[in-house]
């Protein structure tokens, strides 16, 4: 049974989001702010559903935080706030998905189902999606080399299929906190990756989220 964290200062909401995880077999551990939260993920959970707005730690912090110690760590976001501005801030920090305030409970489990199958492909050396496989063992494509920064870029994009990265999580998980480079970098390998790999042949594209980054999309 996976285990949940549901952080949310708002009692109905914890109670609201606990009864549809139960219901779908899921264990429920609850905090009532960001710090209370931090204290429960001594014992990792499977994945985490956060409040935006809460007392004493807010959701990016805290969203922040829990990607310092668990890269592989799925996030939900659940907020009020619908603006770009604010969604571009998550996936900065590290959110996965956002989910808006009021929702429906069957929403809420499909996403929690879908970013459980996104991390379990991202934990496995070889992912297969569309036409291609990637082998991180041998660092291939369809048995294939290609230069290792676009294998990297490729790697990540296709472990979360669907996920929205950021140009600056991208570039810092590629090459690293001390990139001296600029985004264009990324840009041009993102342009090389489009060519090797087209959406008609291999069944996926990498699509370009104005205003926040890239993701990677089967079709």
């Amino acid at each position: 049974m996976s285990k949940i964290l549901v952080v949310d200062d708002d009692p109905n909401i914890r109670e609201l989001v606990r009864v549809h995880l139960k219901n779908s077999g899921f264990e429920v551990v609850e905090a009532t702010d960001g710090r209370g939260a931090v204290e429960k993920t001594v014992d990792p959970p499977a994945l985490a559903i956060i409040d935006l707005m809460m007392p004493k730690m807010d959701g990016f912090e805290l969203c922040r935080q829990l990607r310092d110690y668990y890269e592989n760590l799925p996030i939900l976001m659940l907020t009020a706030k619908a603006d770009i501005d604010s969604k571009a801030k998550g996936y900065e920090v590290g959110t996965d998905d956002y989910l808006t305030k009021p929702f429906d409970g069957a929403e809420l489990i499909m996403r929690v189902k879908a970013l459980l199958r996104r991390y379990k492909i991202e934990s496995s050396q070889v992912i297969t999606i569309g036409g291609v496989t990637i082998d991180r063992n041998s660092f291939t494509v369809n048995g294939e080399d290609i230069p290792r920064k676009e294998f990297e870029v490729l790697f990540k994009l296709a472990g979360f299929p669907g996920r929205t990265f950021s140009r600056d999580s991208l570039i810092e998980g590629v090459w690293g906190y001390g990139f001296d480079g600029n985004e264009r970098t990324l840009d041009v390998h993102i342009g090389r990756l489009r060519e090797r790999y087209s959406a008609e042949k291999c069944g996926f594209k990498i699509s370009t989220v104005r205003g926040l980054g890239y993701r990677l999309e089967v079709i």
